[in-house]
């Protein structure tokens, strides 16, 4: 799960959302949306399952990496923000009744006691093969 966790704003909106965003959240939990990448796309849509756990990765920021663990509560669906006109993240091509893009909800389970760069991550051998 990419995030953002400094301000960027977009229309006019701040989409900046940490795994201390996610934590402070109703329940610990909210939808993961904006995802405008096709293959992340079909990952949500097809694969993620309710119980998977999540790497919570904060992205566009000075030390990019691994914050912390998150698990999904709900499977993939249609990413409503993509149908409003006046969020950042719509899409002009994806409508209700044929929707572009998907989203999970996910619930905070862990934030680790220092973030663990990419740089790193990819030195593991047991993580050369993962998807990042």
């Amino acid at each position: 799960m990419k995030s953002e966790p400094e301000s960027r704003i977009i229309k006019g909106i701040d989409v900046k959302f940490s795994i201390d965003d996610l934590q402070a959240m109703p329940d610990a939990t909210s939808q993961w949306d904006g995802v405008r990448n096709y293959k992340a796309r079909n990952y949500l849509r097809d694969d993620i399952k309710r119980g998977d756990k999540v790497l919570f990765y904060h992205s566009n920021c000075k030390v990019p990496g691994i914050a912390g663990l998150a698990i999904v509560t709900k499977e993939g669906y249609p990413d409503y923000t993509a149908f409003d006109a006046k969020h950042p993240y719509y899409d002009p091509k994806s409508s209700t009744d044929a929707p572009k893009w998907f989203m999970v909800d996910v619930k905070f389970e862990r934030k680790f006691d220092r973030i663990l760069p990419l740089a790193e991550i990819k030195q593991h051998n047991l993580l050369k093969e993962m998807a990042l």
